[in-house]
């Protein structure tokens, strides 16, 4: 077995982004062993790919918010453990940033990554011991292929291939078919107007489809409360793990969602799903369109509610 460990920390997007490159690499080389260094609150991310074998976390997020702390610098050291416990045929950073290529680093096998023009800090790429050229015009998942099968010297070829299942139905789901409405996302510019998501509910409702509204903190908590309480028949689903909302998504009729991570895990999924986009280009990290998945919108233009139930209706007929 070849021994391979990939960092990529964070974020969720940047995670399922990478999943089409682990399907490639299981394809062309079926006697890789793969490990995952990942965010502590993204490692149920990470594992969902079935040939990811085990997955290290880290919690730098955490960690920088108390460096002083004994206890910090304690886990900081089982991480580095947990690094050193086997020996790497290669490490791949395909985040490209100094808090990636440093952990990276401290896992002690040949290290590859991004060339100095083909990422955000060109200092992380001192640190490689292998750098791959890929352009930075091309999307997220098109540039982890590519480095990937430059690394490992084999040719990117077809569609991306995310390869995760659907995953494990919750329980606490209505009986009936069901449209998840992702309405959260990490900037208000990134947000799709409250009353657009009422009047999609209300169309999606009289098709007989029960709108369950996904949360992450409180103040997704109140705007899902908000919105469940204008659209007939909506759910308001309990907090989740990641492993939990992809069981959720997986076994949906329909998705709408916001530029966030969980849209691109409805794509991952192979789910309807129109992606939303008002403030980022989905060029570059909309999600894999095919004849179930779209992007509409753009940078400064947010789409009406016509637009976006069409597009939505064409994609669960497709």
């Amino acid at each position: 077995m070849m021994n391979v460990l990939i960092v990529r920390t964070s974020s969720m997007g940047d995670l399922i982004h990478t999943w089409p490159a682990v399907t490639d690499l299981v394809a062309h080389y079926p006697n890789v062993a793969l490990s995952w260094l990942a965010e502590e609150a993204f490692a149920d991310i990470a594992a969902l790919h079935p040939a990811v074998r085990e997955v290290i976390p880290i919690a730098w997020r955490r960690w920088r918010k108390s460096l002083l702390a004994k206890q910090s610098w304690q886990q900081m050291a089982a991480m580095r453990e947990a690094l050193r416990a086997r020996p790497w045929d290669c490490v791949i950073d395909s985040q490209g940033l100094l808090k990636s290529a440093l952990p990276a680093k401290l896992a002690g096998g040949p290290l590859a990554g991004y060339d100095r023009h083909s990422i955000r800090e060109p200092l992380a790429s001192r640190f490689y011991d292998k750098q791959v050229s890929v352009s930075r015009e091309l999307s997220a998942i098109e540039r982890n292929r590519r480095l990937f099968a430059g690394v490992f010297g084999y040719t990117v070829e077809g569609p991306p291939r995310f390869g995760v299942g659907r995953g494990e139905r919750p329980d606490w789901l209505p009986a009936e078919p069901y449209a998840v409405l992702l309405h959260a996302t990490s900037k208000a510019s990134k947000e799709w107007p409250e009353r657009h998501w009422i009047a999609l509910g209300a169309r999606l409702a009289e098709e007989g489809l029960a709108c369950v509204l996904p949360w992450g903190n409180a103040q997704e908590a109140e705007r899902a409360t908000r919105l469940q309480a204008a659209i007939a028949g909506a759910v308001l689903a309990p907090r989740m793990r990641l492993r939990e909302a992809a069981g959720l998504i997986g076994h949906a009729a329909a998705v709408v969602g916001v530029d966030t991570g969980l849209t691109h895990l409805a794509n991952a999924q192979d789910v309807p799903l129109v992606a939303i986009y008002t403030d980022t280009d989905p060029a570059l990290t909309g999600v894999v369109e095919t004849a179930r998945a779209c992007n509409v919108g753009r940078a400064g233009v947010c789409p009406d509610v016509d637009e976006v139930y069409a597009l939505l209706q064409a994609r669960r007929t497709a």
